[in-house]
């Protein structure tokens, strides 16, 4: 169920993979978005992850998203949640306990971030859009108005620079924007490496990193789309201050 799990103070953090879930299919079987799923499906598995997360804790609060590949920012709140608010948005934070924040992704990059002393935390979906547009410093500033300081990240699950082949003309316009996306696959052609982007825009933000990442094109104990298709289910990165 989890492919890494880890915890500062009250503050846990967890990527999931495919396993331990009801979904049938390409979807089997921890798929943790609806798209062509049965949502029943999804629905337990969704109950499933955060009970495993959050235990024992009982019926969490839980943060969801409709990511678009953008830049926006969305701070949950109490009255956010009581309203059954999901918003559209690429990146999570809050600074309420109880509070599950969850990114789902099948190759772009799962970003957890905290502060541990300040009890701040947000998640963050960071594909190659949203990383041209900025929305892990977006984050990382969301973060820090609402008192955040000394931050790590966790860089979860996602396609890596030696996969990710992309025409010659899309890695140009990326890379001069994040020099540090700009890669070749492993056969010589270009690519580009959204992992190592946002580990350079989070270090120019003073973030540590803690790298929890593989590849989800070449670990077939994860989703992806470059190589599943539509039919790719979705894995999440989780995080939550311990009430």
């Amino acid at each position: 169920m989890f492919a890494f799990r880890d915890a500062r103070g009250r503050v846990e953090a967890a990527f999931t993979d495919r396993h331990g879930g009801v979904s049938a299919g390409p979807y089997a079987s921890l798929n943790l978005a609806v798209n062509d799923d049965d949502p029943h499906a999804v629905a337990e598995n969704l109950r499933r992850v955060v009970g495993a997360f959050a235990d024992p804790v009982e019926a969490p609060a839980v943060g969801l998203m409709r990511q678009v590949h953008g830049a926006e920012v969305a701070v949950v709140t109490p009255e956010a949640l009581a309203r059954e608010d999901v918003p559209t948005a690429d990146a999570l934070v809050t600074r309420e306990p109880g509070v599950v924040l969850m990114v789902r992704v099948a190759d772009c990059v799962p970003l957890i971030l905290a502060d541990v002393d300040h009890r701040v935390v947000g998640a963050v979906h960071a594909g190659r859009p949203g990383l041209a547009a900025g929305v892990v410093p977006r984050a990382v500033a969301a973060m820090r108005d609402l008192g955040a300081d000394r931050l790590v990240a966790w860089l979860g699950p996602h396609v890596c620079g030696h996969c990710y082949e992309v025409p010659e003309e899309l890695r140009a316009e990326v890379s001069a924007l994040v020099p540090a996306a700009r890669a070749e696959t492993s056969w010589g052609t270009p690519a580009l490496d959204i992992g190592a982007g946002v580990r350079a825009q989070l270090a120019a933000d003073g973030v540590e990193v803690v790298d929890a990442s593989c590849c989800t094109i070449e670990d077939t104990d994860l989703y992806s789309y470059r190589r599943q298709g539509a039919a790719s289910g979705r894995l999440a990165g989780l995080v939550w201050v311990r009430p």
